[in-house]
């Protein structure tokens, strides 16, 4: 009976002892992985999960009609930022199109100086912006007056209304 309670003591210490050393091995690759992906948050917060890639969320925008809203949450370039206040930023889509974000409520703005990867999360959707709008923002990023003078008709545009919006830094 000795030897048997001694086997038991002994087959538990060591599955104990098995079992604690995974769960370090765990914890230390959770906190390895979060120091990959730094971010500034600003906005909602909100995480990087299940974002999806640009071209994909394209594919959404390709079946929206004027009025469609699709809640989204979004990873993009940046390619300008409101020269102004940072009250608006343009996304990459690529063949040479760009997705406008603004954000919620004016809620928050982005750094003037902000540039690199995104993640945004809110509504995506498309519109028809007129050509006062159109002038306006060339004029808040920076454009000549010939640029801005340019600018003759309303251009179909793909739209996002952030509510959060994470920068990798």
């Amino acid at each position: 009976m000795k030897k048997l309670i001694w086997l038991f003591a002994l087959s538990l210490a060591l599955v104990s002892c098995k079992n604690e050393t995974k769960t370090i091995e765990t914890e230390v690759e959770a906190e390895s992985v979060a120091e990959d992906l730094a971010y500034a948050s600003f906005g909602m917060e909100i995480n990087d999960a299940d974002a999806l890639e640009t071209d994909r969320m394209m594919e959404h925008y390709k079946g929206l009609k004027a009025g469609d809203t699709v809640n989204a949450k979004m990873r993009g370039k940046i390619v300008d930022v409101c020269s102004k206040k940072g009250c608006w930023m343009t996304l990459d889509a690529g063949n040479d199109e760009t997705i406008m974000v603004r954000f919620k409520d004016y809620g928050f703005f982005m750094p003037l100086n902000a540039e690199g990867e995104v993640v945004v999360n809110g509504l995506a959707f498309v519109t028809e912006t007129s050509v006062d709008e159109l002038r306006h923002y060339a004029e808040d990023a920076g454009k000549s007056k010939e640029e801005i003078e340019a600018i003759t008709e309303p251009k179909f545009e793909y739209r996002f209304e952030a509510d959060g919006v994470l920068l990798q830094q």
